[in-house]
């Protein structure tokens, strides 16, 4: 990989992906008749997204020739705890609060893993700041619905 920049719309698209995590947060706060959707959408989307990042870390893995074990691990780790997220509300137990804030803390702390992955390869110019930001917006929204959740409704 090359240090270029990061493409536009990588950028544009990246953070456009906080909107649909506002939108819940936002519906949650002043619906009644619609909280418990816009909790569970979020839930759901942002194990959507741990699980796409563990997938992008597996392909930048992959292309590199890995051989170490613990960064696949993380990547493994991800989709695993987004599943693991969602598994409380098929199995009826309380839901989706204490789920929104593990996977709020998995997505705020995501950059870490960047930042690791970043010192065996050279990412775009800009990429980790970037990836601060969609973390830092999307988990802190994941986070908050989380910890606003038992005191809705």
């Amino acid at each position: 990989m090359q240090n270029t920049a990061v493409p536009r719309p990588a950028v544009t698209l990246g953070l456009a992906g906080i909107v649909p995590q506002a939108l819940c947060f936002l519906t949650a706060l002043v619906s009644t008749e619609w909280q418990w959707m816009a909790l569970a959408a979020a839930c759901f989307y942002a194990a959507l997204i741990l699980s796409f990042l563990g997938g992008l870390w597996w392909m930048q893995l992959l292309l590199r020739r890995e051989e170490r074990w613990e960064p696949w691990l993380f990547a493994v780790a991800a989709s695993l705890a987004g599943w693991a997220a969602l598994l409380p509300w098929c199995l009826g137990w309380a839901w989706p609060g204490p789920s929104l804030v593990l996977l709020g803390a998995a997505l705020v702390s995501s950059p870490l893993v960047d930042r690791q992955l970043a010192q065996t390869a050279q990412p775009p110019a800009g990429w980790l700041l970037l990836r601060a930001r969609m973390a830092g917006g999307l988990g802190t929204l994941t986070l908050l619905m989380g910890l606003i959740a038992p005191l809705l409704g």
